[in-house]
């Protein structure tokens, strides 16, 4: 796959939901016993492409997710790498039982991959905001959580994805016109974080959208003498503990940022790690929703709830002052 500025640009347009199509649609030639399933999502998942392309190795099963789930198990018990899409509001409750036994209990090799995560959806509102799927999903033992900063990082979770053996949840948030976070080739490793700045004062570990939030937000206190850590946890279960315990205990304050409930997610995994290191622990600050918020664009959804660069921002230097 070549990473030129020309891909990069494509990819940031069609967003993490045309990008994972078009990934898999480039990869298919070469992965051994791919098969996608989707739920009546082949459009929404970026695969009309890779539905014509490679029909031998596609299945719609239609607006059924606990079927969707059922079938991928039957086809991951014959040896395929299966992976399964639907938007993440319905992917990740309708479908849990299911989700438990054949991806938790029975560790089948399939990769449920929620599509339009957080406010991926807009205006159509709460019904199909994805924002409990991180704690529905990190309570499943055995299932790996893996959430991309931007379009790049998809391709790179895609590719890894398919030399990875077990049940996965791939969450993709955000829209079309994807900010880029990276702008070239990098390594990417399913549970090693990446550091994309350091600083001594503020840690801030992210996650899929939040992490070009957090990088913007730095930039502006940085003009404010702050000082920040951020860190991209690409990769939410199992977290890479190695990384909060080099930056998460010398600093004056620890902030997660995700786009989804706060209870249960990267934010509550954090506290728990850093709670059980026995080590020192700063201030934290936990950026997420608490609420149901109000519908609206996908702008509007992060600054009404503070997860935008500016909120994000200020709510850390209030922190400080209160420290």
């Amino acid at each position: 796959m070549e990473y030129n500025r020309i891909q990069l640009r494509t990819w940031s347009m069609l967003g993490k939901r045309g990008t994972f199509g078009s990934a898999l649609t480039e990869f298919a030639p070469i992965a051994d016993n791919l098969m996608a399933v989707s739920a009546d999502f082949t459009r929404s998942s970026g695969l009309e492409r890779y539905s014509k392309v490679y029909s031998d190795k596609f299945l719609n099963v239609g607006i059924a997710e606990q079927n969707l789930i059922g079938v991928s198990s039957g086809l991951a018990s014959e040896g395929y790498n299966v992976f399964a899409t639907s938007f993440a509001a319905f992917i990740a409750t309708r479908s849990y039982e299911q989700v438990k036994i054949h991806c938790g209990y029975m560790q089948h090799n399939i990769k449920v991959v929620g599509l339009a995560a957080g406010f991926g959806v807009q205006q159509q509102g709460n019904t199909h905001y994805g924002l409990d799927d991180i704690c529905l999903m990190r309570a499943i033992p055995n299932m790996t959580i893996v959430s991309p900063a931007d379009s790049t990082e998809v391709v790179k979770a895609t590719e890894a994805l398919l030399n990875f053996e077990g049940p996965v949840y791939l969450r993709l948030c955000g829209e079309a016109n994807d900010p880029m976070v990276y702008k070239s080739d990098y390594d990417f490793e399913i549970g090693k974080a990446i550091t994309l700045c350091e600083g001594a004062d503020v840690t801030i570990v992210s996650t899929g959208t939040m992490v070009y939030q957090s990088l913007q937000a730095a930039k502006k206190l940085a003009e404010q003498g702050i000082e920040c850590t951020v860190i991209n946890m690409h990769t939410i279960k199992p977290l890479d503990t190695n990384v909060l315990a080099k930056y998460c205990h010398d600093c004056k304050l620890v902030v997660t940022c995700e786009e989804g409930f706060v209870s249960g997610g990267l934010g509550a995994a954090v506290a728990e790690t850093l709670v059980q290191s026995g080590k020192k622990i700063p201030q934290m600050l936990l950026l997420g929703l608490t609420d149901f918020p109000h519908a609206g664009s996908y702008k509007y959804m992060l600054a009404q709830t503070g997860l935008d660069a500016q909120h994000i921002a200020e709510k850390i230097q209030n922190k400080l002052a209160d420290i």
